[in-house]
């Protein structure tokens, strides 16, 4: 198994153990879907239940929303009210990413600024529908993957986008 981490804060972002597709060798879009999970009776050490509290033993933690999220802890951020501001977080990001790979490996800056301003601008235009999510750790300076959700076959599937450069794979 291999589990995708951002370079920057070291927080998972996903692993591939999901549907995974390299768009422009610069971006990852790692197909989710929504789950619904049961954590199984609640109870609490040294509780001792009255009578009128026993019709409650049966109660679950029930836990939803998309699996890639709920299984490597993202935290949804709402930092970005308009594409001006995610676009102020991408620049600065970006110049980031390019220091590192000129550090890392150089032949691939001009294929990755060209690339990844292709893919932003496709993406920039559907803004409005973005989702974004950050690692466990909630630090913005680290990446901000983006979700969106996508009509696949007449259902809405979750579509996690993370830079394919802001990530390290670690193999387990």
């Amino acid at each position: 198994m291999r589990i995708y981490k951002d370079i920057f804060t070291g927080d998972e972002i996903f692993s591939d153990t999901y549907k995974i597709k390299l768009v422009d060798e610069v971006l990852y879009e790692v197909y989710g879907k929504h789950v619904r999970r049961t954590h199984g009776d609640i109870a609490l050490d040294g509780a001792n239940p009255s009578a009128e509290e026993a019709a409650d033993d049966n109660e679950t933690a029930v836990e939803s929303g998309v699996d890639i999220v709920l299984n490597h802890r993202l935290c949804e951020t709402y930092a970005f009210h308009d594409k001006k501001s995610y676009t102020l977080y991408l620049k600065d990001y970006m110049k980031k990413l390019v220091t590192k790979l000129e550090q890392t490996a150089p032949d691939q800056v001009d294929v990755f600024k060209t690339n990844m301003n292709k893919v932003m601008k496709d993406i920039l235009g559907r803004f409005k529908d973005l989702q974004f999510f950050t690692g466990e750790s909630m630090e913005i300076d680290g990446m901000v993957a983006m979700m969106e959700y996508r009509d696949i076959n007449g259902e809405s599937v979750p579509v996690l986008m993370a830079f394919k450069h802001g990530l390290e794979e670690e193999k387990f």
